[in-house]
């Protein structure tokens, strides 16, 4: 039996600005912006929330498969993938798109900007979810709109349970719309920003979801996290890392512990426990699929 992970993959670009952002801006000028920063350094990464968690599910050795979009520029990608034993079957080629890029820019004070152009991830809705009873589980992850939205009614229809992740994908939905994935979901993921704008725009509150044997997770960087129940909350340290090297993608590895977990009914002390190692082992790398699992995390599989 497999989970399936439905979601976006990108090329991140991260760029590094030895300056202030504060520095080239004119606080009067914001309306008539014309700016260039210059950056020396600049790493290409393999990114996207699906590809980000099919890797992290395959290094701890989950059995999972990802439903997802790349462009014309897909084959760096796709040999990434295959060389990782990371099944591509249901990760669709689109030849009149590019792959969904990110251009991250940080400054010497840690402010970012970033673009972000979602090309091949709009067509994600054209791909389906193999409904042959192999898969028992289904996360949805950021992706295209109508994507995120077919393949949980595939999923409902199918009648296999699922996780929500709705991340930075949360502004492209309607208070219903919200409700409707969380509502039919058997957990929902969101970190605390996250959980601060769903309760803005639904109203709903970490008791209304947790409900009916349903489960709540909020995240909260190295504050730990939170796993609401019907019956108790569970709080989740965040493990020290005296290191850090970068954040980009801890919240997709911590989804991967979650996958996991329920995969091989951990119970949630556990499932808490491996999701909080694997994201602060992620810090400790750059890039989000550069990593390896550690004595630390294969004592808990």
């Amino acid at each position: 039996m497999k989970a399936v992970i439905c979601g976006s993959f990108a090329y991140d670009n991260i760029l590094k600005f030895e300056g202030k952002f504060e520095d080239h801006l004119i606080g009067s000028e914001l309306n008539n912006v014309n700016v260039s920063f210059l950056c020396t350094e600049m790493r290409r990464e393999f990114g996207g929330c699906a590809g980000n968690i099919i890797y992290n599910v395959s290094i701890i050795g989950g059995s999972a498969f990802a439903v997802g979009a790349l462009g014309k520029d897909a084959q760096p990608y796709i040999d990434w993938m295959k060389s990782k034993n990371i099944t591509t079957e249901f990760i669709k080629t689109f030849e009149d798109s590019y792959t969904a890029q990110a251009y991250i820019t940080t400054d010497l004070n840690a402010n970012q900007i970033t673009t972000f152009h979602p090309g091949a991830m709009q067509y994600s809705n054209l791909i389906k979810i193999p409904d042959d009873g192999s898969v028992t589980l289904g996360l949805i992850s950021p992706d295209g709109r109508e994507g995120m939205i077919d393949h949980t009614k595939q999923l409902i229809d199918m009648n296999v349970p699922y996780i929500f992740d709705p991340g930075q994908g949360m502004p492209m939905f309607n208070k219903e719309e919200l409700k409707f994935f969380t509502e039919n979901s058997l957990w929902t993921v969101m970190n605390d920003y996250e959980f601060k704008m769903f309760n803005e725009v639904t109203g709903l509150t970490p008791s209304d979801i947790s409900k009916n044997n349903k489960n709540l997770i909020i995240t909260d960087g190295e504050n730990g996290s939170s796993i609401f129940t019907s019956s108790e909350k569970l709080i989740i340290p965040t493990p020290k890392v005296n290191d850090p090297k970068d954040p980009t993608g801890c919240g997709d590895a911590y989804r991967a512990g979650i996958i996991y977990g329920i995969m091989n009914d951990m119970p949630l002390e556990k499932i808490g426990e491996l999701s909080s190692k694997l994201g602060a082992l992620k810090v400790k790398s750059f890039g989000t699929q550069n990593h390896k699992i550690d004595d630390e995390i294969k004592k808990l599989l």
